[in-house]
């Protein structure tokens, strides 16, 4: 796509449709220490500096992770859709989410799709992740709430855009130090992907 300008970051939080699904990541991350949501879903406003098409990051100690989402971007020329990873610093995380969610750039895909393109089969696509060459995480856009949903909670204008919420990781919630992921389209016989690299910098007080 072409380069867009963000000017305002969101980060929308316990999307689940699936109740059971969604009880099982905050079950996840209660175990991490993190407190449960006051409202799902929920939308967290983070720096728009962070949205990168990176393929490195650089994070401060071990204890980040990222999870595969779907990013919703309004541009101009309309809705669009992409492929991200919500990195997270776990260890921040059981202090406050908005301030983890703060703490770590969000690498998206190069490439999207026009949403309208893919709006009539929305229900077949996949998201995938693989953390170290490891499948971590794995299942169709549909566990989370719908983009009409979403964007009838918290609307975008052109320049905005938005993480729509993650699955469960296979294995349990941990760090890696690569971290690919995509957004498959079996309709139309295409692949959204990126992968980036992690570089941990030590923590010195």
């Amino acid at each position: 796509m072409a380069e867009v300008k963000i000017s305002e970051l969101i980060i929308a939080g316990w999307t689940g449709r699936d109740e059971a699904a969604l009880r099982k990541h905050i079950k996840e991350l209660e175990e991490i220490g993190v407190k449960p949501p006051k409202t799902t879903p929920i939308f967290y406003r983070v720096a728009a500096n962070l949205f990168t098409h990176d393929n490195q990051i650089q994070v401060s100690g071990p204890d980040t992770s990222g999870e595969v989402e779907f990013v919703l971007i309004a541009t101009l020329g309309g809705l669009k859709v992409a492929v991200g990873s919500d990195h997270t610093d776990r260890k921040a995380e059981t202090i406050g989410v908005s301030l983890s969610k703060q703490l770590c750039a969000k690498p998206v895909s190069p490439k999207s799709w026009k949403y309208s393109e893919v709006k009539p089969h929305w229900e077949k696509l996949v998201l995938r992740a693989w953390a170290d060459g490891e499948l971590y995480q794995e299942g169709p856009v549909t566990a989370m709430r719908s983009p009409e949903d979403l964007l009838s909670r918290y609307q975008l204008k052109p320049g905005q855009a938005m993480f729509c919420g993650t699955l469960a990781a296979k294995g349990g919630i941990r760090p890696a130090k690569s971290f690919r992921m995509e957004l498959e389209d079996p309709v139309k016989k295409r692949k959204l992907t990126h992968e980036y690299k992690v570089t941990v910098l030590p923590v010195e007080g």
